[in-house]
C-alpha cells in the first residue's frame, strides 16, 4: 500500500508540474501576443484588443500562482505510513464509496487498475474526510462513507 502513496505523490507532482509549464507558456504567448500588437487607426479596437490581452495576462498569472502554491502543498506532505490511522494532508483513505487521497485536487487517478480521487484537504469531500479515522462513518452528498483503512 505504501508503494501506491508514492506512486499517488507522484502522479499528483506531474500533474501540478504539467500545469505550470501550461501556465508559464500560456503566459509568454499572452505576452508575445501583447507585444507584438501594434496601435492601429481604430483606437477604440486597439484598447479593446490591448485590455483583452491584458485580462489573459492576469488570467494566466493567476493560473501560475495557484499551480505553484499546488507545488509547495504537496512538496509538503509527509508520504510515511501513517500509523495514527487518523486521517491528514497525505494520507490515502479507502471507502466504502471509493478511495482518496487527501493532498492536491488532481481528479481520478488509476494506480495498479484501481481508482483513486486526488482531492484536496480544502473540498467538500476532504474537509469530511479529515481529522476522521479507520471505522469512522459519514454522510457526504447523501451517501453513507465507512472509513475501511486509513495509509
Amino acid at each position: 500500500m505504501q508503494l501506491i502513496k508514492e506512486t499517488l505523490y507522484q502522479l499528483c507532482l506531474g500533474f501540478i508540474e504539467q500545469r505550470i509549464q501550461t501556465a508559464e507558456t500560456a503566459l509568454e504567448q499572452a505576452r508575445e501576443s501583447s507585444n507584438d500588437d501594434t496601435k492601429s487607426s481604430a483606437g477604440d479596437k486597439y484598447e479593446t484588443s490591448r485590455e483583452m490581452m491584458q485580462q489573459e495576462i492576469d488570467r494566466n498569472k493567476r493560473l501560475l500562482i495557484d499551480a505553484e502554491e499546488n507545488f509547495r502543498v504537496l512538496k509538503a506532505i509527509d508520504i510515511t505510513p501513517n500509523p495514527s490511522e487518523i486521517v491528514r494532508h497525505g494520507s490515502l483513505v479507502e471507502t466504502s464509496q471509493g478511495s482518496f487521497y487527501i493532498s492536491v485536487s488532481a481528479g481520478q487517478l488509476t494506480v495498479d487498475g484501481k481508482s483513486i480521487f486526488a482531492v484536496s484537504p480544502a473540498s467538500p469531500i476532504g474537509k469530511a474526510l479529515l481529522n476522521k479515522k479507520k471505522g469512522s462513518q459519514f454522510d457526504f452528498n447523501t451517501r453513507d462513507y465507512i472509513i475501511k483503512n486509513v495509509i
